[in-house]
């Protein structure tokens, strides 16, 4: 781009937080590396930056896409593109890109294969640089490149993050990017329940298991939607505020604690918080395939919806393997753990309120209409 055609910016990172933090005032922001003699003014609360020569770059969170809607552009910087929950963010921002003889977007991103950036990739008018993780090792502490290259080397994370090779789906998954392409929903019926389930990890220390923390609710069509994935690396006390501060967000009705791990220390835990709590324990008596597999089967009927994208969930997701439970080395997949603990009650258990209550209400109901006939 030629220096100065560019009068008005987006910057658009998936949070408001990465925006602030990795794409202005981290340490390979703008303002970072900016020449002192040309270095913008930055309005903080404005999330707005000035140059010398007028032109502006403003901030945007592509958790908010309809921001996106009426700015106009000339050119933008979108930043972890495959990490938006909101693919339409990327519509909108295209939509408002149109100042300028000749409009661009730059877009800086791990290689998830996800259909935008899949698209992106085989767009004629892409051009598409990739960057090893190597190349950037004088940047880099080398303790990080011992251990990462160490862990993660040839394996297919390795190949996506240290290599920068987009991925295809995982030969013998339980999902493939395009059924889970196919269950993003952007509309939601009213909710008859909502649950959030815990797979809490035995340890916080680095390198550690994350707590899979999945919140799900059953529509009134039959449906079951996925509403957050905040799973992470959290101490004991940090999840359980996480988990009851979802319950009371969502307004769910029950948090689901796997047990095989904690065993009453969940409840316990949970309690500490908030007393008033609706708690279920369930242990695993069964492989992880086994139980995801009926899950599973629910997506392939369409019976299952994410309200929005879930990037780091539906990798695990893609990633999940019959041959998992034969496997010893590598993490514990504790997001899809959550996931199919919340999906299990909504949808399975015979002995919750899921989906054969469900339809249990609707016979019920017709039985009932018959006789007033």
């Amino acid at each position: 781009m030629e220096y100065g055609r560019a009068r008005r910016i987006a910057l658009v990172a998936p949070t408001a937080a990465d925006v602030r933090d990795v794409m202005i005032e981290g340490v390979t922001g703008v303002l970072a590396i900016s020449n002192p003699s040309f270095r913008p003014e930055y309005h903080r609360s404005l999330r707005r930056l000035a140059w010398p020569n007028g032109s502006v770059a403003i901030g945007f969170s592509a958790e908010e896409p309809d921001r996106l809607r009426g700015p106009q552009h000339d050119a933008a910087w979108c930043d972890e593109l495959a990490a938006w929950r909101h693919p339409e963010a990327w519509d909108n921002l295209l939509m408002g890109l149109r100042l300028g003889s000749d409009p661009r977007v730059v877009v800086t991103t791990t290689p998830r294969p996800t259909r935008l950036i899949r698209d992106l990739v085989r767009d004629p008018h892409a051009v598409v640089t990739r960057g090893a993780t190597r190349e950037n090792a004088h940047h880099l502490a080398a303790s990080f490149l011992t251990s990462i290259v160490k862990r993660y080397e040839g394996t297919r994370l390795g190949r996506q993050e240290l290599e920068a090779e987009l991925l295809e789906d995982t030969p013998g998954a339980l999902w493939t990017r395009e059924l889970l392409e196919a269950a993003h929903a952007r509309e939601m019926p009213a909710l008859r329940r909502i649950v959030v389930a815990i797979d809490p990890a035995v340890s916080a220390r680095p390198g550690a298991d994350e707590t899979g923390l999945v919140v799900a609710g059953l529509g009134e069509d039959g449906l079951a939607y996925v509403l957050e994935d905040a799973s992470g690396h959290y101490r004991v006390e940090d999840w359980a505020r996480r988990a009851v501060a979802l319950y009371r967000r969502f307004q769910a009705d029950r948090v689901i604690g796997e047990t095989n791990n904690g065993g009453d220390l969940v409840e316990a835990t949970l309690r500490a918080v908030d007393r008033s709590v609706s708690y279920k324990a369930v242990r695993a008596s069964r492989g992880k395939v086994v139980r995801a597999e009926p899950v599973a089967a629910l997506y392939e009927q369409g019976r299952v919806k994410h309200r929005g994208a879930f990037p780091a969930l539906e990798d695990q997701m893609c990633g999940f393997t019959a041959d998992l439970d034969r496997e010893s080395a590598g993490h514990s997949p504790d997001r899809v753990d959550a996931l199919v603990w919340a999906l299990t009650e909504l949808m399975i258990e015979p002995s919750g309120t899921g989906l054969l209550d469900y339809y249990a209400g609707l016979v019920r109901a017709a039985r009932e209409q018959e006789k007033k006939l």
